[in-house]
C-alpha cells in the first residue's frame, strides 16, 4: 500500500525537489547531489609493493604499506585494506607450504 502511494506521487515529488533545489534550497540540492554522485567510500590507490611470493616479500610489503601511511600517501583505512590483502596472500602461501610439507611427510612414511 505504501509503495503504491509513493509510486503515484513520485513524479510530482521529484519535480518539487528539483524545483526547490533550483530555487536555492540547499537541503533539496544536497539530496539530489547525494543521489547523482554519492560520496566515494573508496578511491583507487597506487602503491608499488615488492613481490609477495615469499615471507620476506610479505614483510617488505607490510613495511611499504606502513611507510606509505607514515608519509601520507595512503590513508590508514586504505592501509588496513591493503594489509589484509597481503595477509591473505601470506596465509595462502603458508597453506600451500604446509600442504607440500604434509605430502612429503606422508610420502616418506608410506615407503617401506
Amino acid at each position: 500500500m505504501v509503495l503504491k502511494l509513493m509510486e503515484s506521487g513520485a513524479k510530482e515529488i521529484t519535480e518539487a525537489v528539483i524545483k526547490a533545489a533550483k530555487g536555492g534550497d540547499m537541503t533539496a540540492a544536497r539530496f539530489i547531489l547525494d543521489r547523482l554522485a554519492p560520496p566515494a567510500k573508496e578511491r583507487p590507490i597506487t602503491l608499488a609493493l615488492p613481490n609477495t611470493i615469499s615471507a620476506a616479500g610479505i614483510v617488505e610489503a607490510q613495511a611499504a604499506i606502513l611507510e606509505a601511511v607514515a608519509v601520507g600517501d595512503i590513508l590508514p583505512g586504505e592501509a588496513t585494506a591493503l594489509a589484509g590483502i597481503v595477509e591473505a596472500r601470506r596465509k595462502a602461501i603458508e597453506t600451500a607450504e604446509l600442504e607440500a610439507r604434509i605430502a612429503a611427510l606422508e610420502a616418506s612414511h608410506a615407503k617401506p
